[in-house]
């Protein structure tokens, strides 16, 4: 197998960490003298999936590889198809129990490269502990479909403080959807009833996005929500990390992006004439430093 070109497979253009994913793939590409192209399923898991059958039945512009971020599920079939097809097959930031089977037969390298999402929870609980070690809080989840999103809560779960209650409500990683299901859940009688001691999101955009719903309220309840702690992870530099610095967000967590990664190991691989590990998890941390909260 050649690794010369390859498609890297994002979920949106509308958020800082698939920003940094495409960065950081681009930023290696160069490095390593391959050729990517870099799309996005503007958070369609269906519009995904055509795309990437599309890539695997031009026969005339195939690439070697596909590195995917799943929008939804981690899309066995078309992973199926690319690896029948001789494609490379790497996930990004999503448990794929079928990765194992595939790898058994394979051709070509089929891997998973992720940031350990239950630490990531487990940090945001131990965050929390020190932030609003009681009471209510507000926790904004990611897609019921994202074993991210599902880990992460379970890491939470496991670090939080027993005299935390969460009052759950969804997104899909988007400012919108957060400021929406916010909006939301204050149209409700009972959302006033509740004193809310810290919004947890699982990541910057939708704390971002809750942050933003609760600043159109009324003066006298926007204060108090202004002065309400939110938390986040992904952590990039010039967006989550700076929210933190500029008093926007209390806690982020910084999960480096894997797309840069995944394409460095796939190169030296093929390279070598070697597989990539089965799976890569990388360690996720806290920003502020435990210490300083």
């Amino acid at each position: 197998m050649n690794c010369q070109n390859v498609v890297v497979a994002l979920t949106t253009r509308d958020n800082d960490y698939q920003a940094e994913q495409s960065a950081s793939a681009t930023e290696v590409a160069s490095r390593l003298g391959v050729k990517i192209d870099v799309i996005y399923a503007n958070n369609n898991a269906v519009d995904q999936c055509q795309q990437l059958l599309k890539v695997i039945q031009d026969k005339a512009h195939r690439p070697d590889a596909i590195l995917v971020e799943p929008v939804g599920t981690a899309m066995y079939q078309v992973a199926k198809a690319a690896v029948a097809a001789g494609i490379g097959w790497g996930i990004l930031n999503r448990e794929a129990d079928y990765i194992p089977e595939l790898r058994r037969s394979a051709p070509v390298p089929v891997f998973a490269v992720s940031p350990d999402q239950e630490e990531v929870g487990r940090i945001q609980g131990k965050q929390l502990a020190a932030v609003a070690p009681e009471g209510n809080i507000l926790y904004i989840e990611g897609p019921s479909a994202s074993s991210a999103s599902t880990l992460r809560t379970k890491g939470m779960l496991s670090t939080k403080p027993s005299k935390v209650e969460m009052k759950v409500l969804k997104g899909d990683w988007s400012e919108r959807a957060a400021h929406q299901a916010v909006k939301s859940w204050l149209a409700l009688s009972t959302s006033s009833q509740v004193e809310i001691r810290a919004v947890v999101c699982q990541n910057d955009a939708m704390a971002m996005g809750a942050r933003e719903a609760f600043a159109n309220l009324p003066a006298a309840a926007r204060e108090r929500w202004m002065n309400t702690p939110y938390m986040g992870c992904d952590g990039v530099t010039k967006t989550g990390q700076e929210w933190v610095r500029t008093g926007k967000l209390r806690a982020t967590v910084v999960i480096p992006p894997m797309a840069g990664l995944a394409l460095e190991m796939l190169v030296k691989a093929v390279s070598n004439g070697s597989v990539p590990p089965e799976r890569t998890l990388c360690a996720p941390r806290s920003f502020p430093a435990m210490a300083e909260l």
